[in-house]
């Protein structure tokens, strides 16, 4: 494997022309060309090296770290996801209306009552996490206890309308989100 180049080498590109290296990760160099702007190219790509910098930073780039980092902590908080609710019940009224018409309704804003929905399911999800590195527990409790979790992602799929992206639905055994 040839050395890698590190961030401030130039480098003539045949394609490219002249640029300066201004980032590098595993599998590419980001390389601002004076003609072309920033393009990626392949860590073994055809170029010849004006001048090489050394390359005293790991390869791994700021983004990457970031990104790595950005799951880790969304895999084990509790912090949530930015979720957007469906459009057209944004800044929406639920209303609980009782039979006995002596009573009066229940107004909870839909966008209240949508967070603590969201916020039911990423403490669910935290559960799963705990279950399932807990070591403690051995594999049949720990499917039993996952299967109780699916359910409850079952009984939830009647919010799914409130959702903006199909991804983010419940799913329950049957996997598909209703």
């Amino acid at each position: 494997m040839n050395r890698i180049l590190g961030v401030g080498s130039r480098i003539d590109h045949p394609e490219h022309g002249k640029g300066v290296v201004t980032n590098v990760d595993s599998r590419m160099y980001w390389v601002t060309f004076i003609d072309k702007g920033l393009e990626t190219i392949d860590l073994d790509a055809d170029f010849e090296v004006i001048e090489a910098s050394e390359d005293d930073l790991d390869t791994v780039s700021f983004y990457e770290v970031e990104r790595s980092l950005r799951s880790i902590l969304k895999k084990w908080s509790d912090a949530s996801e930015i979720v957007p609710i469906a459009d057209k019940y944004k800044s929406g009224t639920l209303v609980l209306q009782p039979s006995d018409e002596n009573l009066s309704n229940k107004e909870i804003p839909i966008d209240t009552f949508f967070h603590k929905i969201v916020m039911l399911r990423d403490r669910l999800r935290v559960m799963e996490q705990k279950i399932n590195s807990n070591s403690k527990l051995d594999d049949q409790d720990k499917v039993e206890l996952q299967q109780y979790i699916t359910r409850c992602y079952g009984s939830l799929t009647s919010f799914n309308i409130l959702f903006k992206n199909k991804s983010q639905h419940f799913k329950g055994e049957g996997g598909k989100s209703n």
